[in-house]
């Protein structure tokens, strides 16, 4: 029987298939699932800020895209994942709030989502698919078995990347 792992926000666990990871309410914030598609080790964070340097007080490793992405591979390649393998999905960094403010407080869902890109990009792991920005939360299941990561919004028809 597969177990269905929950994820908080600022928050981040991997999983084995045929388990799979769920987080709620992304909103400016970005789900980052990760899996070796060999191993079928499969991880997702939860990150709710894109960068640790900026702020004080930064202890919370998932909080941040630039340390809880990090992190997330680290606990995957303990786990017997080949970073060399990994691939990964995101979504989220949404607008959730219309402003005429162009202020960088106010972009944080897109800040989000170029830090998330960034990181990856650094780690030299393959974004897949992405389903960001726009201006409605998401909740998402990622499935390390054979990649599906689902977003589910409300008034929005459920989609598969």
């Amino acid at each position: 029987m597969s177990e269905l792992i929950k994820v908080g926000m600022a928050d981040l666990n991997i999983c084995i298939s045929p388990d799979s990871i769920t987080t709620l309410g992304l909103g400016s914030c970005v789900g980052i699932a990760i899996r070796d598609p060999v191993t079928k080790i499969g991880g997702l964070a939860h990150i709710m800020l894109p960068d640790s340097t900026q702020i004080r007080n930064n202890s919370n490793i998932p909080k941040f895209a630039d340390t809880g992405i990090a992190e997330l591979v680290r606990q995957m390649t303990a786990k017997g994942a080949n970073r060399s393998r990994m691939v990964a999905k995101i979504a989220g960094g949404a607008q959730m709030f219309a402003f005429q403010n162009k202020s960088e407080m106010v972009r944080i869902g897109e800040r989000n989502v170029e830090a998330a890109r960034k990181k990856l990009a650094e780690l030299k792991i393959p974004i897949l698919a992405a389903d960001t920005g726009d201006s409605y939360g998401r909740t998402v299941i990622f499935y390390p078995e054979n990649g599906d990561f689902v977003i589910k919004a409300v008034g929005k028809p459920q989609k598969v990347i």
